[in-house]
């Protein structure tokens, strides 16, 4: 497994990142110990890089996943949270969910522009003395946006940006693939580091598997990519294709015939609380129900966070 410094943060992190999206209660909803197992089973191939939020919900089956693990292992988290007070109570409430006295990365969660940045700026300043107070090691922002990415690179608190990136530009909010490639290259030359997500387009691409992956690893800007996993085959596959071992040919096929999508249960009584959430435009209510457009839907399956009937999942 190749290993890559992000940035100028100092932080050596695995290629491969274990994106825990995917395993946790807004997706597959795995139980602790299948979860903890899939971690565990990563980061002994080599995987030392580790991306959660406080919305996934998964801080459990990491604190299980590290327990009598001995090797160096990076946590990224994040928090929507825009003031002090809101993102103290997330990063603090992040230490003691994980039993750590301190966590690697926490970045304020999907950010747009300058003008968002610009608004969440009192997050920001307790994040800088959290830095300073060694409660984390680096900070900075994750977003679908071309923009964020251009905005967070001048500025100087940042350290770290997680942007959104796949060959066919699936979820980049307002922009291409071109575009985006574009502000991560002006990012790495401003001495960020720039690890992607959603390289699959949040499933979008499983079909593309090879092709998509193939193109992430091109992209030599990225010192990682964040890559959500929920099973074995899945983990031998990633680690194998980032270590520049050619997969296992009948694997990757059983892999590409999965596919995934955003289901909505018949209970819904169209209360529209996961309209509002849905950043991506993908869902609306229609006949008294919520309905989604797959052509739009990223897949994160961040409207079930606030769906108050419990009937949204990502298969």
């Amino acid at each position: 497994m190749p290993y890559r410094e992000l940035g100028s943060t100092g932080i050596k992190v695995s290629r491969l990142c274990f994106g825990t999206l995917t395993m946790g209660p807004l997706q597959r909803g795995l139980d602790l110990a299948r979860g903890a197992g899939l971690i565990r089973s990563a980061l002994e191939m080599g995987v030392n890089f580790i991306d959660t939020a406080e919305i996934y919900g998964c801080y459990p089956y990491i604190r299980e996943a590290l327990k009598g693990y001995t090797g160096e292992v990076i946590i990224t988290s994040k928090s929507y949270a825009y003031d002090r007070e809101g993102m103290e109570r997330s990063l603090r409430g992040c230490l003691e969910a994980l039993k750590r006295d301190y966590v690697d990365i926490f970045l304020l969660h999907e950010q747009e522009s300058a003008h968002t940045i610009k608004g969440h700026w009192d997050a920001v300043e307790f994040l800088v003395h959290a830095r300073e107070q060694g409660l984390v090691r680096a900070i900075g922002i994750s977003t679908h946006f071309v923009a964020g990415v251009r905005a967070a690179a001048s500025v100087p608190e940042f350290d770290v940006i997680h942007p959104i990136i796949n060959k066919y530009g699936i979820g980049i909010q307002d922009g291409g693939v071109e575009d985006m490639l574009e502000a991560i290259s002006f990012a790495a030359m401003m001495g960020k580091g720039v690890y992607g997500m959603k390289c699959l387009g949040g499933g979008h691409l499983i079909p593309r598997l090879d092709e998509a992956m193939d193109f992430i690893l091109s992209v030599s800007e990225l010192a990682a990519v964040a890559v959500g996993m929920q099973s074995p085959a899945e983990i031998k596959y990633n680690v194998d294709k980032f270590s520049g071992r050619e997969p296992d040919a009948t694997l990757a096929e059983q892999l590409k015939q999965k596919a995934r999508s955003l289901h909505i249960e018949e209970w819904c009584r169209g209360c529209g609380q996961c309209v509002q959430r849905c950043t991506a435009g993908a869902l609306e209510i229609a006949g008294g129900k919520a309905r989604v457009n797959s052509g739009l839907c990223r897949l994160c399956g961040y409207c079930a966070s606030v769906c108050p009937e419990f009937c949204i999942k990502v298969f």
